[in-house]
């Protein structure tokens, strides 16, 4: 199908693409990487009069050493910060993450902040994000505030983005020795997660010092497993330890039931594959 006719909006800057959605309004829709927008225009389940563009907006595509922070425009695709050295030396979850993203192609078009904003609870990079204490930077006509992950999410595709505003920026504190590992289960190849593991962690000793799981898929937003958090510090990362830590994952979650599984399903799948990211992520 044809998408609805629309007026094309390039802006080249910040605040041109603010002024362009104040002046929108109710009618404006924002592009990003389009993986997830232009499906729905082509159905037609959304009707813009006015697309705004963000692609030119060169500083929104950029990677850079924020202090202790990594700072990843908002439009910078997922290919680009996988293969980021800072992202790779800093953030091996959020490397391990994107490089499960979909396919090649969604990989090299899409976008982190785009992915975030669509807030699907089946999309992979929230939970890890959420696992990395990210900061979201939202940029509006009242100027620019910090959301932390953990409030970002509000609900089933609904983000703190307001109508007026644009996420220009995300800030991962610097995760320098720490190991990730992002464990996923699909049906198929390329399908959305029925349910993923992001787990991240620094070993100190022989045993494990801080921990940190979030999963996708089982609620209407990326939840922490702060059971398993808790349950592993102090511990050896031995796979009888990480077992007995991963039996709690599915605690406090309300996973969907679809096709692809009922939710008691999920939540089993949920305790497997904490066990598994948290040993990869240990490298055991």
């Amino acid at each position: 199908m044809i998408p609805a006719p629309f007026d094309y909006i390039a802006p080249q800057t910040v605040e041109e693409a603010l002024a362009a959605l104040a002046e929108a309004g109710d009618e404006g829709k924002v592009l990003a990487g389009g993986q997830s927008l232009l499906p729905i225009l082509r159905l037609r389940m959304n009707t813009p009069e006015k697309l705004i563009d963000l692609g030119r907006i060169a500083d929104l595509r950029e990677v850079t050493d924020d202090g202790d922070a990594i700072a990843i425009g908002s439009m910078a695709t997922h290919d680009a910060v996988r293969r980021h050295p800072l992202v790779t030396e800093h953030a091996q979850l959020l490397s391990a993450t994107l490089a499960e993203v979909a396919d090649p192609q969604v990989r090299h078009r899409g976008t982190v902040g785009g992915a975030l904003v669509h807030a699907d609870p089946a999309g992979d990079i929230g939970a890890a994000a959420l696992a990395l204490d990210a900061e979201m930077v939202i940029a509006g006509p009242r100027g620019t505030r910090t959301v932390a992950a953990g409030d970002f999410f509000l609900g089933l595709f609904e983000s703190a983005v307001g109508e007026d505003e644009l996420l220009v920026r995300i800030r991962i504190p610097k995760h320098t020795g720490w190991g990730g590992h992002y464990e996923k289960f699909v049906r198929t190849a390329q399908q959305w997660s029925i349910v993923g593991v992001a787990a991240t962690l620094r070993v100190d000793g022989g045993s494990i010092a801080e921990a940190r799981v979030a999963l996708t898929n089982m609620g209407a937003t990326p939840l922490r497993a702060r059971s398993v958090e808790e349950a592993l510090v102090g511990q050896a990362p031995s796979a009888d330890a990480v077992r007995r830590a991963a039996a709690t994952a599915a605690e406090g979650t309300d996973p969907p039931s679809d096709l692809n599984g009922a939710a008691d399903y999920r939540q089993h799948l949920a305790g497997v594959l904490t066990r598994r990211a948290v040993l990869a992520a240990a490298g055991v």
